[in-house]
C-alpha cells in the first residue's frame, strides 16, 4: 500500500457528491437522556465518483485511473470542490486566510491547519496535502516567501521557516489543498450508452488517514 502523489482527474470529480462523515457514539440512558461520545478526533471525507452520461473518452480516463491505483491498493489526491481553498470559494488565497501558531522563538517548523467556526465553537482540521505553488504564509501579517523565508513539504502539509517566529508571533497561511483519498470499492461497472457515450454509477472513494 502506498499513496501516489497525483490526483484523480478534477474534470470528474467536478459534479460529484459528498462530504465530512463523523462518527459518534450514543447511549441512551433509562432517564431519556443521552450520553454521546466519539472515538474520532477528526472527520472522515466520503465522495462518490461516479459518472452520469459522459464520453467514452472519460469513461477510458477514470477505468485508466482506477487500474494504475490497482483497485483500493493505492491512495491518491482528490480535489473537493466544495471545500479546497483557506478561505472562501469567491475569495483568492491571502496569507493571513488562516491561523496556523504562535511562535515560540525556538520551533521553525509547523503544520498547516484549516479551521472551521461556528458560535464560539471550532474545529481544527489538518492540511496534509497542500497544492503546489498555492502556499502563501506570513508572521505577525508580513507576507513571507516559498523557497526564500520558508519551505514547504507538499506530502505533509509541514512549514518550515528559515528561521524561527518570534515567541508570541501570529503565523498564519493561505493555501489550496486536496484530500488523501483511495476507491472504496474494487471493481467498476461501466454501462455503454452509445458508440460514443457510457456512464459509471457508483465509484465511491474514502478518505485515508496520513
Amino acid at each position: 500500500m502506498a499513496f501516489h502523489d497525483v490526483r484523480f482527474p478534477a474534470d470528474l470529480s467536478f459534479g460529484s457528491v459528498g462530504g465530512p462523515e463523523r462518527r459518534t457514539d450514543i447511549v441512551q440512558l433509562t432517564s431519556g437522556f443521552e450520553e454521546r461520545n466519539t472515538a474520532w478526533a477528526h472527520s472522515r471525507r466520503r465522495y462518490d465518483a461516479g459518472l452520469g452520461l459522459r464520453s467514452l473518452d472519460d469513461v477510458e480516463a477514470l477505468i485508466g485511473f482506477f487500474e494504475a491505483r490497482q483497485g483500493q491498493l493505492h491512495a491518491f489526491r482528490w480535489k473537493d470542490w466544495a471545500d479546497y481553498k483557506s478561505c472562501a470559494p469567491s475569495r483568492a488565497i491571502a496569507p493571513n486566510d488562516q491561523v496556523i501558531a504562535r511562535g515560540d522563538g525556538t520551533t521553525r517548523s509547523f503544520q498547516l491547519v484549516k479551521t472551521y467556526r461556528s458560535g464560539s465553537e471550532s474545529y481544527a482540521r489538518p492540511i496534509t496535502k497542500p497544492v503546489s505553488g498555492t502556499v502563501a504564509a506570513a508572521v505577525q501579517d508580513v507576507p513571507l516567501y516559498e523557497g526564500v523565508d520558508f519551505e514547504l513539504d507538499e506530502t505533509t502539509g509541514v512549514v518550515t521557516f528559515v528561521e524561527p517566529p518570534l515567541a508570541g508571533a501570529e503565523i498564519s497561511a493561505g493555501f489550496e489543498f486536496d484530500v488523501p483519498v483511495r476507491f472504496d470499492i474494487d471493481r467498476i461497472h461501466v454501462s455503454v450508452a452509445s458508440f460514443h457515450a457510457g456512464q459509471v454509477p457508483d465509484v465511491p472513494v474514502v478518505e485515508v488517514r496520513v
